[in-house]
């Protein structure tokens, strides 16, 4: 692949050159570490959401930050851009369903972030001279027939299957990212995010890793989907934010790969969780969905190489790190080992 020309600048994160930013979907679990990560460098930070999938318990310990403000609002609403009166030197666009549960049970919604909601955010940007990041998904490739992702790769979608809405959404999404930056000299950029986890995920969202820490510190059986031999790469979330903002610092249009780099399989996945619970669990199968794809592995070298970014944070302590989050919220009830 030959990387476009452009200056990729890394975020100086001990030096802020962001003033104010917009984070929507801010109160979601990605979001709401964008948030964190912004004002710990001393942003002011305007996070918008509707709280539709996000959680106000996400953002609760940002309360009374200097610099923090909630604002319970739909980005995807006629009338947002005047309701969003900034200036704004950065917006990240992120708001919209995300998990398995939300994209086949909120499919509208979904559809509405990615196109009213980007088209909303967009002119906030445009309006403010600000510089614009998309966060688009993995799931624009649908499932694929190379390996690893580049960004490069088209993807194969259905446009009307279970998790079209998702997916198509986000396509259009940077379509609409893509336009605005061509027909209006936008400052925009859009991230693909791979699989992410971490503290703050939802429990309830089908994903399959929470699924499998629930599940496991209540001693209850593991349920893998499919035989188990798919493969996915997950991203500790400390990770991500680093790339995406890395991806947000720089004067890049064309769309970035942000993702791990431990490609296991799903059974690999659930055995992890169990040995480090020390759960009794055994695990169980179960019929698979529809279009899950076999393998699931992002292509960064156009990360790497520009930006300097890679994942440091090793899977086991990232494992750890969020099944002590999950452990906690489940109460003293819930299995625990020495290191949690």
């Amino acid at each position: 692949m030959t990387p476009m020309a452009f200056s990729a600048i890394p975020l100086p994160m001990s030096r802020p050159r962001w003033k104010r930013a917009l984070v929507t979907g801010g109160a979601g679990f990605l979001g709401s570490h964008l948030c964190e990560r912004l004002v710990d460098a001393g942003i002011e930070v305007d996070c918008v959401d509707d709280l539709s999938s996000g959680d106000a318990g996400n953002i609760r310990h940002l309360a009374g930050r200097p610099g923090f403000r909630f604002l319970r609002q739909d980005v995807s609403a006629p009338g947002r851009p005047e309701a969003l009166p900034g200036p704004y030197d950065l917006v990240l666009h992120f708001a919209g369903p995300a998990s398995p549960a939300d994209c086949l049970d909120r499919r509208l919604a979904a559809l509405d972030a990615a196109g009213p909601g980007t088209r909303n955010a967009l002119a906030v940007a445009e309006r403010d001279g600000a510089r614009f990041l998309l966060g688009s998904t993995c799931h624009v490739y649908g499932d694929p027939a190379t390996h690893p992702l580049r960004e490069d790769c088209w993807g194969h979608v259905d446009p009307v299957g279970p998790r079209s809405a998702h997916a198509e959404g986000k396509r259009f999404a940077e379509a609409l990212t893509t336009a605005g930056a061509t027909a209006h000299g936008t400052d925009a950029g859009i991230v693909r995010v791979f699989d992410t986890y971490g503290p703050r995920m939802r429990a309830d969202g089908r994903q399959a890793l929470p699924t499998f820490i629930r599940q496991a510190l209540a001693g209850a059986p593991v349920t893998i989907e499919g035989d188990g031999s798919q493969t996915r790469v997950l991203g500790y979330v400390d990770d991500i934010v680093e790339g995406v903002l890395r991806v947000a610092a720089s004067r890049a249009v064309r769309p970035v790969n942000i993702g791990g780099d431990d490609e296991a399989t799903v059974e690999e996945i659930a055995r992890r969780v169990i040995r480090l619970t020390g759960s009794p669990s055994r695990l169980v199968y179960r019929p698979g969905r529809a279009h899950d794809p076999a393998r699931r592995r992002p292509d960064t070298t156009f990360a790497r190489e520009v930006y300097g970014w890679s994942p440091a944070i090793p899977w086991e302590e990232g494992f750890k790190r969020t099944i002590a989050h999950f452990a906690e919220r489940a109460g003293p009830g819930a299995r625990q080992q020495e290191w949690l």
